[in-house]
């Protein structure tokens, strides 16, 4: 996202990713069209490489790279952002004085009402746990003061959608397939490419993709990725959908406007039945 964004106002960026892809624990049908236009913004992309020292000289910040695809191992750039995840400030603060507990990563446990181990203590956000998203933060605010207003509120939510701002902008919620063959867990996957879908042609970004995973015996759906320009909107459908325990013969039979991309999600329940108007039926 950073990269992205300095990207488009202008500045050359290099991106040096350790593992062997970009956005690493995403599915990696959602993160390939990402990949393929990144790669005419960004000047290097960077795969299976670690930076192994920054050192400041008189020409800028040179940065030791081992790789076996990079060329200039020791490249200067004038900034570095190192950006390798975040860590929940909760250390030396009194949080063991007050009789909360925190785990060995330093999140505070909380139960179900977002209460921590000190009764009149709630905690939310960030700090509470993965995943570490305004919008779960926001969700959990409400239930700890419903909570504290005397309301039977829980935190239950089936899922919680995440949205990596870039163009083209990649979303999910529930299962993905990743997730899925680490479960050894049998799904039923769909997709379906903008290449069949109207707006995106008259948008002219045909490269996205909108990915359905359903349970093989009841049909619910249990996770839904999109990847393409306003995938972020399109994430809500999909939420309320896993939300309600929709069937994806329930978002088949759901009309959609068109000409608009949320038909592609529609389109891509309709494939699990061959009934896609606008994608070829799947061989038998």
């Amino acid at each position: 996202e950073m990269g992205y964004a300095y990207a488009a106002l202008g500045s050359k960026v290099t991106i040096v990713e350790l593992t062997e892809g970009l956005l690493p624990g995403v599915d990696r049908d959602l993160v390939l069209p990402l990949h393929k236009r990144l790669e005419k913004i960004f000047d290097k992309i960077h795969l299976k490489t670690k930076v192994a020292k920054l050192e400041e000289t008189p020409k800028g910040i040179k940065a030791t790279l081992e790789g076996e695809d990079v060329a200039d191992k020791q490249p200067v750039f004038e900034r570095v952002l190192v950006a390798v995840g975040r860590r929940p400030s909760s250390r030396d603060i009194g949080l063991d004085k007050a009789g909360v507990e925190i785990d060995d990563k330093g999140f505070i446990k909380v139960d179900e009402r977002r209460r921590t181990s000190a009764e009149r203590i709630y905690a939310i956000g960030d700090v509470a746990g993965e995943p570490m998203l305004a919008h779960k933060a926001t969700y959990e605010g409400k239930i700890a003061v419903e909570v504290l207003a005397g309301e039977p509120a829980v935190y239950d939510a089936r899922a919680v959608p995440a949205v990596v701002f870039t163009d083209p902008e990649v979303a999910w919620c529930g299962l993905t397939e990743t997730e899925a063959k680490r479960q050894n867990r049998e799904i039923k996957r769909v997709r379906f490419p903008w290449a069949g879908s109207g707006r995106a042609m008259t948008l002219d970004r045909t490269e996205g993709l909108t990915k359905l995973i359903v349970d093989p015996e009841s049909e619910r759906v249990l996770g839904v990725g999109i990847v393409g320009a306003g995938a972020g909107e399109m994430i809500a459908e999909a939420m309320l959908a896993i939300e309600m325990a929709a069937s994806a013969r329930d978002v088949a039979m759901t009309m959609h406007a068109h000409p608009t991309l949320s038909e592609t999600v529609m389109e891509a329940a309709e494939s699990l039945y061959g009934m896609a108007v606008h994608q070829m039926p799947p061989k038998k």
